[in-house]
């Protein structure tokens, strides 16, 4: 028997890609050690123990990191209200420093010199996972089967993958075993999936071609929402430091505190209105455009709800400031940079940003909304007699007459020269 090249921590799906890729990885004489991250997709988890088993991984681990994707990933998200080009909510971008993070544990608890995973050459998965775990775990060696071209010259798509899990091949007896790679002979979409507990998102396929609706049974973690109920949710979400930390129905009374449950609770609010669907086509990091499509229930509902305690609790000139830093958020987190000193930084003084930003607002869910209703905090900056038209408060309106002057001086200037140059060309 020839000698291991070495040990290697794959990032496991139990799909059909990382199926393959744990199979090829033996054959080019590592040793698989298969990771499994739950995030909250839906997966069965033990199936694919025994899958991975069956293949041949040396080890397989499954971690339940839920509750630490929500409150160490989710949470600064929500703090930020960060939005990838105005428009993707960034699941997938949070979830991949998480499932990375615990693969690196793993790598080095296990003493792997290697780790692996199956994101495609041309997407951004890749680089999120690598440049988490050279910050992390910077001695370590990653193979990216789909950048060798040993791999992606063999396995165009998906149909050598389908045909090499069922090809027959010798072992050392010259007997002859199946590969045994328990996969369906078709896909069982024309598209491709990821899933996390924030969302889910669709590519590839059929939707590779832009102009092509996403299929009205494709979507699995929303109803539609000119289907959906007839009779809205009321919901009632605090905050404190900027981080939800309860929502009560407010028809039926149902409460959630803590992180995992309220997330899932609005989730399924979320779900049952056909609420955070959304058809995009959004810039990858290595330099392509892309279209995805995208369901996000309970975070839309999130972002909708702080944006509303921020603006009423955060001021004026604080707030500009943010918003800048979300949009430097947003775009560290798109392109894999979680682990950099500057997001670092940025996620630093987001946070310090939400110190004051607590209290409480009401919204209505209802067929794909989010309507905000009301709010209320005792670190309000709205002063309702400064702000009344009924009130005088502590204004005096004849000074807001000097305020307008001072500002009328610069474009009294501007269309002075202005018209200066239009007389010149006459």
């Amino acid at each position: 028997m020839s000698q291991s090249k070495g040990t290697v921590v794959l990032a496991y799906s139990g799909g059909l890609d990382t199926s393959c890729i744990l199979v090829w990885l033996k054959e080019q004489g590592y040793d698989v050690i298969a990771y499994l991250a739950d995030v909250g997709q839906d997966e069965d988890f033990e199936a694919a123990r025994k899958k991975a088993s069956a293949l041949g991984a040396k080890k397989v681990f499954i971690e339940d990191l839920r509750k630490e994707f929500v409150e160490e990933f989710i949470w600064p998200w929500v703090q930020s209200c960060a939005v990838y080009e105005d428009r993707y909510f960034l699941g997938t971008s949070l979830a991949r420093p998480c499932i990375a993070r615990g693969q690196v544990k793993v790598a080095k608890q296990e003493k792997a010199q290697f780790v692996a995973h199956g994101a495609t050459g041309k997407g951004n998965d890749q680089v999120r996972f690598e440049l988490t775990c050279y910050a992390l775990y910077p001695e370590v060696k990653i193979i990216s089967p789909w950048r060798l071209p040993e791999f992606y010259n063999r396995f165009l798509g998906r149909q050598e993958l389908v045909a090499y899990a069922k090809i027959l091949q010798k072992n050392m007896n010259n007997s002859q075993q199946e590969h045994n790679i328990p996969v369906p002979v078709t896909p069982k979409s024309p598209w491709s999936m990821d899933a996390n507990i924030m969302h889910i998102s669709y590519e590839s396929g059929i939707l590779e071609n832009p102009k092509n609706h996403g299929p009205d049974g494709m979507f699995t973690m929303t109803v539609d929402p000119t289907k959906s109920t007839d009779t809205p949710d009321k919901l009632e979400i605090e905050f404190k430091h900027g981080v939800p930390i309860k929502v009560t129905n407010l028809g039926d009374k149902t409460t959630h505190s803590s992180a995992l449950e309220l997330f899932m609770y609005l989730n399924e609010i979320g779900s049952k209105h056909g609420v955070g669907r959304i058809d995009i086509v959004e810039n990858r990091f290595i330099g392509m455009k892309s279209r995805g499509i995208y369901e996000t229930p309970g975070g839309t509902i999130l972002y909708h709800a702080h944006m509303d305690i921020e603006a009423f609790t955060m001021d004026k000139e604080v707030r500009k400031i943010k918003r800048d830093l979300a949009l430097r958020f947003s775009e560290q987190l798109y392109n894999g940079f979680w682990n950099s000193p500057e997001c670092a930084f940025v996620r630093h003084c987001i946070n310090k940003s939400q110190e004051n930003v607590e209290g409480k607002v009401q919204v209505s869910v209802y067929k794909g909304q989010v309507y905000v209703l009301g709010r209320e905090s005792p670190m309000s900056l709205y002063n309702e007699a400064l702000v009344s038209m009924n009130v005088q408060g502590d204004y005096d309106p004849i000074d807001a007459g000097g305020f307008i002057k001072i500002c009328s001086l610069r474009l009294k200037e501007y269309h002075r020269i202005q018209n200066t140059k239009m007389s010149k060309s006459t």
